[in-house]
């Protein structure tokens, strides 16, 4: 097992080296691919180039060959004179000198290029023929080796040009001409591959250098460094990446912020009640306050607060946890909404409050709803508006249908709350300055219940000023299609 991990860990490549052999690979690939270009491109262009002008040669010398011919009457005078022969042949050489073509470059004499001395024996590589294809100028040589154009004249074919065949002139050209490119290639390959090992590793780095920003700050969030950030330098993949690192650290921050917060809120909440127990047992133990029944009244309304305030955490834990039961099925939720304003409807003509119900619904409607959850909802609103709501006011709540949602509107009068508190009711353990009398307010959590079971029914909750004068609770929830 040593052993294994030990080959493991030495063939482990980082990816800087990845990139570096990726963009090697691609310049010899490159190279390669510019090789077997240019190889093919002589091929079919360079040699077809040749092969035309001197196919154009032949053409041009035949007929000023025919025009001597013609004047001379036969190819006497040529034969005896090869001045002449040598002057037409450097007057249509043309393009070929300078290629390797003419005399001293392989198609005129030289050694080793067959019988004569040169490969055709005949001055710049073209051998005249009567018209019995018999060698007038040029030396012995098999004509059955050479490609024949004929010379006309008066209609008749009075002589032939032999000239070195296709297959030889390709030939020709590799032996000379691509053995010299090659070799030119070969250097320019070195150099190309010298200038990718030089650049390609620089590069290499430069690519890798933002993931090891991200590498770096990731160990560092995971250590507990939760402010670390990674600079973005770039509109590509990368700084998308760094982007979304900083989100996700952002929003770790956030939620251990959050998180330490809670702990604090839950602390203090429950230290207060505690307090409280705490100071009237230290009393009845030490004689200074007496056990009657108004004491045991005080007690058991600080065990009935305190009891609140677990029950509301381990609610509002289920609801975050999606860990609370639903048993939805179809609800009618004005029905169920009528009797609970009922049921309370005591504690509010105790405080003096008045509580209605409005139903502006054309007809009934259905919610696929937790009857025992959405009642819930229905009896924090109410507590929570009998709680802050001054006496002498009114809770008013109003059903109605707006774009196949049901809208709640619990409203009531004075004191209202600020624009800029409106939204962080629904935070949990938040409370208006106003209402922090525990005497009479809760611990703050449940319109932050509230919250969660409208969310948890595919609905919206807001807060919104109450035309009463007080806060509106502004419930939808989704109707099911009849």
């Amino acid at each position: 097992m040593k052993a294994a991990k030990f080959v493991s860990s030495t063939v482990r490549l980082s990816i800087r080296h990845k990139l570096f052999l990726t963009l090697l690979l691609a310049t010899t690939l490159v190279v390669a691919a510019m090789y077997v270009f240019m190889h093919w491109s002589f091929q079919h262009g360079f040699v077809n180039f040749l092969e035309t002008r001197q196919h154009e040669r032949v053409e041009r010398m035949s007929e000023q060959l025919a025009d001597i011919y013609v004047a001379e009457g036969g190819w006497d005078g040529l034969r005896q004179d090869r001045r002449r022969w040598l002057l037409l042949m450097a007057e249509n050489r043309g393009g070929m000198h300078g290629m390797g073509l003419g005399p001293g470059h392989g198609m005129g004499p030289g050694p080793g290029h067959g019988p004569g001395g040169g490969l055709l024996s005949g001055e710049g590589g073209i051998v005249l023929l009567d018209a019995n294809k018999s060698v007038l100028i040029g030396g012995a040589i098999d004509v059955t080796k050479l490609d024949l154009s004929p010379i006309s004249a008066n209609g008749h074919a009075v002589g032939y040009l032999g000239h070195m065949p296709n297959k030889a002139m390709s030939d020709l050209v590799d032996v000379r001409f691509v053995e010299a490119q090659r070799r030119a290639f070969v250097w320019i390959a070195l150099l190309v591959g010298v200038l990718a090992v030089a650049l390609s590793w620089p590069l290499a780095n430069a690519l890798v250098r933002p993931l090891q920003r991200v590498t770096a700050a990731a160990r560092s969030l995971a250590a507990g460094h939760l402010q670390v950030r990674v600079p973005v330098q770039s509109n590509d993949e990368l700084g998308d990446l760094a982007r979304d690192f900083n989100d996700m650290a952002q929003t770790l921050e956030r939620t251990e912020m959050a998180r330490r917060q809670w702990m604090a809120d839950i602390s203090h909440e429950l230290r207060t009640p505690l307090s409280v127990l705490r100071a009237e047992l230290e009393a009845l133990q030490d004689g200074v306050r007496p056990m009657t029944q108004s004491t045991v009244s005080s007690l058991q309304s600080d065990v009935d607060r305190l009891n609140r305030l677990v029950e509301d955490l381990y609610q509002l834990s289920m609801t975050d946890l999606g860990a609370m039961s639903y048993h939805k099925r179809p609800v009618d939720p004005v029905a169920l909404l009528r009797d609970d304003a009922e049921s309370a409807a005591g504690e509010f003509e105790r405080k003096g409050l008045e509580l209605t119900v409005r139903d502006e619904l054309a007809h009934a409607v259905t919610l696929h709803a937790d009857p025992d959850r959405l009642s819930q909802l229905f009896r924090n609103l109410m507590q929570n508006s009998l709680r802050y709501t001054d006496a002498g006011g009114r809770l008013e709540i109003v059903a109605g249908r707006k774009d196949g949602m049901l809208t709640l509107d619990f409203s009531d009068s004075a004191p209202g709350v600020a624009a800029e508190a409106r939204p962080l009711l629904f935070e949990r353990f938040y409370r208006v300055e106003s209402s922090r009398n525990r005497a009479h307010g809760g611990a703050g959590l449940g319109l932050a219940i509230c919250r969660n079971i409208v969310e948890a029914h595919g609905g919206s909750i807001e807060a919104r000023p109450s035309t009463l004068g007080g806060l509106c609770i502004h419930v939808e929830l989704p109707v099911v299609a009849s």
